[in-house]
């Protein structure tokens, strides 16, 4: 017979894949959208214009009943909102400017090895052996992958790479300094605010940095298109993985993502086209490796 935890396995694995390739669908519309003359700025935008009222919500129904924030409690969010969410997504929408989604999702990947570092950086928390070796794994895999793109383009993969890597640094120090705000918050509350934080940032930016009337006059495709970014690429894979969690834990639903990659690199190749390459099965074998062992590391 089996018992209440593997009744909460299938779903839970489910959940966690379903949220993973939720998520990895964001570049994919992101290089869609570029194909109609947006920028970056413009793009990230109208994306948090329609994620704002979702994650409001969120933030509303994870908190009913809870007592308020204190002013510290305030600035901690602000913070994460603009490091995780903010400056993150927007160095990664800058960074496909210039790089196909494959690569952006593999340097993305990275980010357990950048907390990895962190951690040793700023806690002085103990780095394993076999955690090393992991990381080396990965970051072959993704030189291998650069190393082929920087022939092909040159220093435009150099530099959409340099902007996605920042992007993966930044959302890696968000999980760093997460922790504390996540007991006492909640995770489902810490996601809506600090993503709601972000999204004012994105909205500053734009009036700040561009002309309202000629800016906001974009092609149909970029409105339907950034609808479901903030939909379905944006709020759905939050509350999926959320789930996920609940009945599988946190490790067990990391390890489950590792199929984001994957389904990046397929739907790049089905969608936009991209190249399949033996140097981008060969990059996504050794990154989504090396972050697994890195994984297993950690949960020892």
């Amino acid at each position: 017979m089996s018992g209440p935890n593997d009744q909460r396995l299938l779903p839970g694995l489910v959940l966690a894949m379903l949220g993973a390739i939720a998520f990895s669908g964001k570049a994919i519309i992101v290089k869609l959208a570029y194909r109609y003359g947006v920028d970056a700025v413009t793009l990230i935008m109208y994306r948090m214009l329609f994620a704002l009222p979702i994650f409001a919500v969120m933030a509303w129904w994870a908190g009913r009943g809870k007592p308020p924030l204190s002013g510290h409690d305030w600035l901690g969010v602000a913070g994460l909102g603009f490091s995780g969410y903010y400056l993150s997504s927007f160095l990664d929408f800058a960074g496909l400017q210039y790089i196909t989604a494959s690569l952006e999702r593999l340097i993305l990947y990275l980010s357990p090895t950048l907390v990895l570092l962190l951690s040793w950086v700023l806690y002085r928390k103990k780095v394993r052996s076999s955690q090393l070796i992991g990381m080396a794994i990965s970051y072959c895999g993704v030189v291998l992958v650069f190393g082929h793109e920087l022939r092909l383009d040159g220093g435009q993969a150099a530099l959409g790479s340099a902007l996605v890597f920042a992007s993966a640094v930044t959302y890696a120090v968000y999980l760093v300094y997460s922790g504390h705000l996540v007991q006492r918050l909640g995770s489902l509350r810490l996601v809506g605010l600090a993503t709601g934080v972000a999204c004012l940032f994105c909205l500053l930016q734009f009036v700040l940095l561009r002309p309202l009337g000629s800016a906001l006059q974009v092609a149909p495709q970029v409105i339907w298109l950034s609808v479901l970014n903030a939909t379905l690429c944006t709020a759905v894979p939050v509350l999926l993985v959320m789930m996920a969690i609940e009945r599988i834990g946190p490790a067990l639903s990391a390890q489950t993502g590792m199929v984001g990659p994957m389904s990046t690199i397929l739907m790049g190749v089905l969608i936009l086209d991209e190249p399949f390459t033996a140097w981008i099965a060969a990059g996504t074998v050794l990154v989504i490796a090396g972050v697994f062992v890195v994984s297993r590391g950690a949960g020892r």
